[in-house]
């Protein structure tokens, strides 16, 4: 009988979902040729099939070697290596099966010892590899077994399920975002939403086209607009701790008092809302002007001899240009002017308060434009039309670009951009704009940044909300990280798809083991052989784990590494170019 060259050899053992092979030992070469193909047998990832019948199993090699034996012919080689008889081993997991030319994830059948075991050749890839909606499937490369097989992800289960992207410096996650986000654009859906939280700025030159940039210092000739994060729409502790300096817990009370008063007097302007439902945390806009010159003056004024009276003003102030109200100095003793007793020792705060108000580069958040309150509450626009600002423009991806925001409130800022979008998205899930109508895609890049494992910030407690309850709601989550060891536990595990690219970092790669299904721990070794631009993809994004080469975006992403070699064959640049570089730092700007 003629040798049939798929054939490869034969079932051993199986232990749940695993599968021990023992090749045979008279096979004629690693690397069979097929139909005019060469095949390499053993590569860790790559796929075998087991014929039942009118059925074939697949399954994913995760192990070769004498290490793949069973364990107690392992026991045994251990102690005598001649009974491995010149044979070699393979271990695989069992991951789909195939009737006829549809193929399903999963088995309901087991295979038994001494059942023969094949080559997966290209025509059963096409078959494993197929079958995604057209609608719904994305194209982001070619499988790493065969380039002429492309690599689609399932776009609904990636957005609903929530995915993670994982790899080190260097190692193409800028480009995986890249090329993911841009296919789910160039599916042309007339309300598709996607909302890039870009800490570096480095996608828009990527998805030209497909996007609108929002930044601080907006450059209008390329298309860009002004970020806008009215502080009137963070909840109160979050407005707080932007502020320099500590508040004790009465003192913080006391202000969210008067917060609350002028929230009040502000919702009486806007009607239609319940006195009740009013708090400090409401999006309602209110002077923060205001409230800082009356919490100032209450400390500074001073009293008659009565001790009611309020001494006459030397100076009158004014909230507009933050300049306080100027009272005759106290006197020592008993004599008047008087101070007042029931000023709540907060000057030091205020003073903090006060610069940071002043601050140029806080622009964004405490005078946005078209935002900004008037000392009586009113503002020019409101909420709706921020929302509809970064997501009804007509194209599907908005990056919010925070490179030029400060370092120092760089998490807050992320937290409470996550914080107002979710919480419109979640009271309005009722509405046509709201989640269940009309999904939207948060992508977070640098997501270790803010999303450090343990720490009670608002930008924590939104992802954790988004990872648990966001599916409900129409909001998936993209997390993109070079650092998944730091990230909170909880969150990562909510991520139904992983895109694992090359990892070195032993810590790293154990969370990203953890985070896989139990069979595909194994691959996660795998990490750091991968080359640049590879991934192990895994998850309900895909019908079965893959091995996948991205695409390279059109357009180099901006973190791309500067290629020495090549850029120090220029000309040394004139010294006045330092001078524009100081005075860009000077400006904080890079125009």
């Amino acid at each position: 009988m003629k040798h049939n060259p798929t054939h490869i050899g034969q079932v051993e053992s199986v232990s749940g979902n695993s599968v021990a092979i023992k090749m045979a030992s008279n096979y004629p070469s690693n690397m069979p040729i097929v139909d005019g193909t060469v095949y390499r047998i053993g590569q860790i990832g790559s796929f075998l099939k087991i014929p039942l019948g009118y059925a074939n199993l697949y399954g994913l090699i995760t192990q070769a070697g004498v290490l793949a034996m069973p364990d107690s012919l392992l026991m045994a080689y251990k102690e005598n290596p001649s009974t491995a008889d010149g044979h070699r081993w393979l271990r695989m997991i069992l991951v789909g099966e195939q009737i006829g030319s549809s193929f399903e994830r999963g088995v309901l059948q087991s295979p038994t010892s001494g059942d023969q075991v094949h080559l997966v050749t290209n025509e059963d890839l096409r078959i494993v590899y197929g079958g995604y909606n057209v609608q719904s499937s994305i194209e982001i490369g070619h499988q790493s077994a065969s380039e002429g097989l492309r690599a689609q992800l399932d776009m609904d289960k990636l957005i609903s399920r929530h995915c993670a992207i994982l790899g080190a410096t260097g190692s193409g996650k800028s480009n995986a975002v890249s090329i993911i986000v841009k296919a789910i654009a160039e599916k042309a859906f007339p309300s598709a939403r996607v909302l890039m939280i870009d800490p570096h700025g480095e996608y828009a030159s990527s998805l030209s086209g497909k996007c609108r940039v929002f930044r601080v210092g907006a450059n209008a000739a390329v298309g860009e607009e002004e970020l806008c994060v009215p502080f009137w729409a963070l909840p109160f502790k979050e407005l707080m701790a932007i502020f320099p300096g500590k508040l004790s817990d009465q003192n913080e009370d006391y202000i969210r008092g008067k917060v609350l008063e002028l929230k009040r007097v502000s919702a009486g302007v806007i009607g239609g809302l319940r006195e009740e439902a009013i708090t400090a945390d409401s999006p309602i806009a209110f002077s923060i002007n205001q409230l800082w010159f009356e919490l100032d003056d209450f400390e500074r004024i001073t009293f008659k001899a009565d001790r009611i009276t309020p001494e006459t003003r030397n100076a009158a102030g004014d909230p507009a240009t933050l300049k306080s109200n100027q009272y005759p100095t106290a006197g020592m003793g008993s004599s008047a002017p008087f101070l007042n007793t029931r000023a709540k020792g907060i000057l030091g705060f205020l003073d903090g308060m006060r610069s940071r108000l002043l601050d140029q580069s806080y622009n964004f958040l405490f005078r946005p434009v078209g935002y900004s309150p008037a000392l009586d509450g009113g503002t020019p626009n409101d909420l709706p039309r921020l929302f509809a600002t970064w997501f009804g423009h007509g194209v599907p991806i908005s990056i919010l670009d925070l490179s030029a925001i400060p370092s120092d409130v760089m998490q807050a800022i992320s937290g409470c951009i996550l914080k107002i979008t979710y919480d419109a998205l979640y009271w309005g899930q009722n509405t046509l704009v709201g989640g269940k109508r009309q999904p939207l895609l948060v992508v977070l890049d640098e997501a270790h940044a803010y999303l450090k494992a343990g720490e009670d910030s608002i930008s924590s407690r939104t992802v954790q909300a988004i990872a648990k309850e966001g599916r409900k709601y129409g909001v998936g989550m993209l997390l993109v990280t070079q650092r998944p060891s730091e990230l909170d536990e909880t969150v990562l595990s909510q991520c139904g798809s992983i895109i694992a690219l090359r990892m070195t970092n032993t810590r790293d790669k154990g969370h990203v083991s953890a985070a896989m299904q139990d069979e595909l721990r194994e691959m996660a070794e795998v990490l750091s052989s991968l080359r640049t631009g590879e991934a192990i993809v895994s998850g309900e994004a895909v019908r079965i784990p893959s091995r996948v080469k991205f695409f390279q975006a059109d357009n180099a992403v901006k973190s791309s590494d500067p290629i020495a070699s090549t850029l120090w064959t220029s000309s040394r640049p004139d010294v006045e170019e330092y001078e524009i570089s100081v005075l860009n730092w000077r400006n904080q700007s890079f125009n």
